[in-house]
């Protein structure tokens, strides 16, 4: 498939932000006491992150200003039932941006902002994960690891915010960063090897509509010049590329993560703001990478005909 710029923005940022108001609204939904200043900010700063990429992913559409039609369809389309989830984050949003400002109780408004969260992050995943033509999403762990994205790039993120306002940290976050890095490690190398190693489901026989035991080989391509088809859905990325970002995405979203967090495990007096903000930074360029990757590795079935 054909990257799209727009797409991997809204997947990567969106995601960072829809998890940062998850941890937020998992905080005020325990009952914990919230700071005005750390809660504005991750609010703040989740409101830019989640925005910026809903607008940018109706770059994508064909007719951008027909993007609230999408609404309609939400019994059967996950496009719809992600553009719904969306706005209603906002409600509880607003909502615990009101109690911290206002000392009041923000446990019904954090549980609503963080189930909002988790639902779109799930949408957006289930709207590539439901596409039978391209086996590559079709995989069991695209759902997880959109969510172990999302949690692990927004937890870094909420950490950041509020170690740099000031709130205590101890080195546990620097731990639970660590297992989160090796946590979505596990889960993608898992789903890449599953890419690498299974066929696709059908043969270009199928594809023509011939018997499996006849040669099929190409004698003439269908068109003389590109197609919609072939710049879209027949886009290819050498093998050699594919292994060398798999590895600058790895060590960019795992182990610069992994190791910016072990002085906040280690040393007890670190001020861990600066290291989880820098890890934050490294974890969203390697999401940019492995969501190019997502879409450059896919293979759509049309792609057998030509």
């Amino acid at each position: 498939m054909h990257p799209s710029f727009s797409v991997i923005f809204f997947t990567t940022f969106s995601g960072a932000g829809y998890g940062l108001w998850f941890w937020l609204g998992l905080l005020a939904a325990t009952g914990q006491p919230l700071t005005r200043t750390p809660t504005l900010a991750a609010l703040a700063l989740g409101f830019v992150m989640v925005t910026a990429g809903l607008l940018s992913s109706t770059l994508h559409l064909g007719k951008p200003l027909r993007a609230w039609r999408a609404f309609s369809q939400w019994r059967s389309s996950w496009l719809s039932r992600e553009g719904i989830a969306a706005v209603l984050c906002y409600v509880p949003a607003l909502c615990l941006a009101a109690a911290s400002h206002y000392i009041l109780d923000a446990r019904i408004a954090g549980a609503l902002l963080a189930i909002f969260s988790l639902a779109t992050v799930a949408c957006t995943a289930m709207i590539y994960a439901s596409l039978k033509p391209i086996p590559a999403w079709r995989h069991p762990l695209v759902l997880p690891v959109y969510l172990v994205f999302a949690l692990f790039t927004g937890g870094l993120l909420f950490a950041a915010v509020f170690a740099l306002s000031g709130w205590p940290v101890t080195n546990m976050a620097g731990f639970a960063v660590m297992l989160g890095a090796a946590v979505l490690w596990r889960f993608k190398r898992r789903a890449w090897r599953d890419i690498d190693s299974r066929p696709l489901p059908v043969t270009r026989n199928a594809a023509l509509g011939l018997p499996e035991d006849r040669r099929v080989s190409v004698f003439e391509r269908p068109h003389t010049e590109a197609n919609y088809l072939l710049r879209e859905m027949g886009f290819v990325l050498a093998r050699k590329h594919s292994k060398r970002l798999r590895v600058i995405a790895t060590t960019l979203f795992a182990l610069v993560p992994a190791l910016l967090a072990l002085p906040v495990y280690l040393l007890v007096h670190v001020d861990a703001g600066p290291w989880l903000l820098a890890a934050s930074i490294a974890a969203l360029a390697g999401t940019l990478v492995e969501r190019w990757l997502f879409f450059a590795e896919a293979k759509h079935l049309v792609s057998l005909y030509y």
